[in-house]
């Protein structure tokens, strides 16, 4: 780093550049806030890259058909982000490619009468609509379908394209800087860039927004809480011989669907399935084969005329950074902390960053806005997504 490093002074520095920080970024500029991001891998490396995309109403958390905190919290959801895909939201995202316009929820042929008192629920009627067979998803056209199945009012967005339109309007306000290079003072902090340029960043509010980063950084800072717990998931990655595309989650007899299948496409324009639900719950538990050989169970179960003997599979180990319950489970909604100038967050599901982002504004509302220009420092990459990694593939 220099020795002697470029003095900034900013309204405030956002650390961390995945959905979080970046929507809050672009809602600060749009504000007409001198703020700027400090990334030190690429924009979206983090959770990020790894999320389905799915933008919940909140049907996944009433699956009991009572309406939780959870569902409560994200029920505006598509409806924010669908104004924004349109251009007419609070943030443009006209540029982010929606993969689909809705999820759906199906169920086998054992638990039907469960689905359809499900959301034959008061709770659940303007959320879903039933889908006659010809409206079905090509995948659930196939004969030997016995289930139901039901549109949910939630868009699936990649999650990457989000992030270049986020950043398009605000490219020149986002660092990249090297791993390990932040050093915390009062109401400044210093940093090297990636190409070596040392700044030194005066700052009204400092937002801490790196996911599972927020952990060390606070301890950087001096502070104990607030405390971040890590929730792991085992993601399953399968591709070969699909010709469908799925957007779904499968109900099960418990709480949560017993899988989650979104579809994207690899490098090589091949469509990859990629496995959540309970599937990746419960696979924390197992070796990354035993997890491919349930998968493999399930999928042989729940979509026996898929063929899966040209299948590749891949696992995906996730840690879900969010802040510390006592009995370590899923937060309801997104958490912001104010400590001084310090603000910490974690929006717990990709689809609450607005909400998130609109609590970190009213917090900075207080502080002067200052005009000064910015450097012309280097900005990160975007990240990839896993499934176009080739060597997470499985090719034995």
């Amino acid at each position: 780093m220099a020795d002697i490093p470029t003095r900034v002074d900013v309204d405030a520095v956002i650390v961390g550049g995945g959905i979080a920080g970046m929507w809050t970024l672009a809602r600060l500029r749009a504000e007409g806030y001198n703020a700027i991001l400090l990334e030190d891998e690429a924009l979206g490396a983090g959770q990020t890259r790894y999320a389905q995309g799915i933008i919940h109403g909140g049907t996944k958390y009433a699956l009991t058909g009572k309406l939780t905190a959870s569902s409560e919290a994200v029920s505006n959801m598509p409806s924010i982000w669908r104004a924004c895909h349109a251009g007419n939201g609070e943030l443009d995202l006209s540029d982010a490619v929606m993969i689909s316009d809705a999820h759906y929820l199906w169920s086998t042929a054992n638990l039907a009468s469960k689905i359809t008192g499900f959301f034959a629920s008061q709770v659940m009627r303007a959320r879903t609509s039933a889908l006659k067979q010809e409206q079905r998803p090509a995948i659930f056209q196939h004969e030997n379908f016995r289930g139901n199945i039901y549109r949910l009012d939630e868009p699936v967005f990649d999650t990457i394209s989000v992030l270049r339109a986020l950043a398009a309007p605000v490219m020149s306000s986002i660092v990249a800087i090297r791993k390990g290079s932040i050093r915390l003072q009062s109401s400044k902090l210093t940093v090297e860039a990636v190409n070596g340029d040392g700044y030194e960043i005066g700052f009204g509010k400092l937002m801490l927004m790196a996911g599972p980063g927020n952990e060390a950084l606070l301890r950087s800072a001096g502070l104990s809480k607030p405390s971040m717990q890590r929730r792991p998931l085992k993601m399953v990655m399968m591709r070969g011989g699909i010709t469908e595309k799925v957007f779904a989650h499968c109900m099960g007899a418990g709480i949560n669907p017993r899988v989650t299948i979104t579809s994207h496409t690899d490098n090589d324009n091949n469509i990859v399935w990629y496995i959540g639900g309970q599937l990746a719950e419960d696979g924390v538990r197992r070796s990354d084969d035993e997890q491919i050989a349930r998968a493999r169970q399930e999928l042989t179960t729940l979509i026996p005329w898929q063929r899966l003997d040209a299948a590749q599979w891949a696992i995906l180990d996730i840690d879900r950074a969010e802040v510390r319950h006592a009995d370590g489970r899923r937060p309801d909604t997104f958490y912001v902390d104010q400590q001084g100038d310090i603000i910490t967050a974690w929006p717990t599901k990709l689809a609450l960053a607005p909400l998130l982002a609109q609590q970190v504004v009213d917090l900075t509302s207080g502080i002067d806005k200052t005009m000064a220009e910015l450097p012309a420092w280097p900005s990160p990459p975007f990240a990839e997504f896993p499934w176009c990694e080739h060597a997470r593939w499985d090719t034995a």
